[in-house]
This record gives C-alpha cells, structure tokens and sequence, in this order.
C-alpha cells in the first residue's frame, strides 16, 4: 500500500491559512501524512478544519517562533516532542510519530541567522539531531522531512558562487548533510533526479526572487537507507503559493 507524506514550511499557519489554497491544496493531494514547520502559534491560537486527521503539535516556548506539526490519518503507536536534550527541545522543533514499519519526523533545522550568529549551535544541533535519528534506526528505519535550513551541492540553488559561506550555504552546513547521508540516510529527491537543475522548494520574499525562480531546495524527504527500495516517487510542488517555501512530498510503498 503507498502512503503519500507532504511536508511544508508554512512560515506562519494562521497566515498561510488565511491567504487562502492551504486547505485547496490539502484537498487536492489528500496525504496520509501532512507535516508542517515553522507554525509560530502558540496552543489554542488555531483550530485546523482537518476532519479525518489526527493533529500533533510542539509549539516553541517563543511566542510566534518556530514550531511543528503533523496530520496523519493512521494514529502513531506513540508520539514524541524533541529529541529528549534539554538545551535543544525549547523552540519546538521536532515531533517524531512512530508507525509499525518506521518513524517519521518533522523537523525544522535551526537557522544560522544572516551574520552566522548561530552557526557554531546550528552545528551541535545537528550532530545532536542525527544521533537521535541513528538511535532510532536500531528499531526500525526513519523517515525525517522538514526545513533543514542547507541547499547541499551547487546543483540545489540558483546562484551557488556569490551565495557561498551564506547562512544555508556555508561549508560546514553542507558538510553536515554530507555526514548525514554518508551514515547510511537519502536525500530521495536526488534519488530520483539527481541530476535536475532549477528546481527549488524557497524563495527570498524579495527582489521578486519566486518570478524570477531564483530559489534554494532546502525542504527535504531523507529516508533510512533500508526503504530506497520502496521509494515510489518524490515531489517539489513548485506551483503552491501561500508560504516563501512551497511543499515537497513523498510516495513510499
């Protein structure tokens, strides 16, 4: 049986609601699994008018910052708010759902900020993050999607050259992505296309960066290793509009 997952940075829900096509696109795509990011609610603030679905939610202690959710029609065996490491779990930024078959993860990667401001706790996060998923990969495969915050080869954003050493695109982000699908993770977009140009998943609000599609693929499916082999198909849904980030999606058997 495919399971069709959809992962979106809303840049804020109550405003990517209110522009009007998220629960359009819901529809339309109708997944299993809708994970979201970058939420920036606090408990009570929104009711979502998603009948059929059960609905997880980590808000950041941070008032109209950060923050996940996910939808999913099947229920979890059991859910789980952070990574269980105090000095990482106040911004809400992950939510793992265990299924019988494997985890799946919504996370949204702390920024590095435009002078690189947090660059140095971006790196510890990550080595915390993926520690916690290779914990995980003992009981069964992984599957995490979300924002990570990295284009992660030249291929992954318009204007590689005068963007390098940028918060998304410095080389010890990249170099973290790397180590992560070094250990035996996908980037299942790649694992389909990897060759594909101009294809990205965010755009600068600004100088008219989404006409002109001068973009970043930084939204990813990543999957243990183990279920390459029942990857179906990957999607970026460049034509969605009502966030900076337009969502990306996953078929698995």
């Amino acid at each position: 049986m495919s399971r069709k997952l959809i992962s979106w940075n809303v840049n804020g829900l109550r405003a990517c609601v209110s522009k009007g096509n998220f629960y359009d696109f819901v529809q339309k795509e109708d997944p299993d699994v809708l994970c979201l990011q970058e939420t920036k609610l606090q408990a009570g603030q929104i009711e979502m008018d998603l009948p059929g679905y059960h609905q997880y939610w980590n808000y950041a202690e941070k008032k109209g910052y950060s923050g996940t959710a996910i939808f999913t029609k099947e229920e979890p065996l059991s859910v789980t708010y952070g990574i269980g490491i105090e000095e990482h779990d106040h911004e809400g930024r992950v939510i793992t759902l265990e299924y019988p078959e494997y985890y799946l993860i919504t996370v949204y990667v702390p920024n590095s900020k435009e002078h690189l401001e947090r660059l140095e706790y971006r790196q510890v996060w990550e080595d915390a993050f993926l520690a916690y998923v290779k914990k995980l990969e003992e009981t069964k495969p992984v599957i995490y999607c979300g924002d990570l915050n990295v284009a992660h080869k030249e291929i992954d954003l318009k204007n590689p050259k005068t963007n390098r050493g940028h918060a998304g695109f410095t080389d010890e982000e990249r170099a973290k992505m790397t180590a992560a699908l070094d250990s035996g993770l996908v980037d299942t977009w790649r694992y389909f296309y990897p060759d594909r140009e101009g294809v990205y998943s965010w755009w600068s609000y600004r100088f008219h960066a989404r006409e002109k599609n001068t973009g970043w693929r930084i939204d990813y499916f990543i999957v243990s290793a183990a279920l390459k082999d029942r990857l179906e198909s990957a999607e970026i849904y460049t034509e969605v509009f009502g966030s900076d980030h337009c969502p990306v999606g996953l078929v698995i058997n």
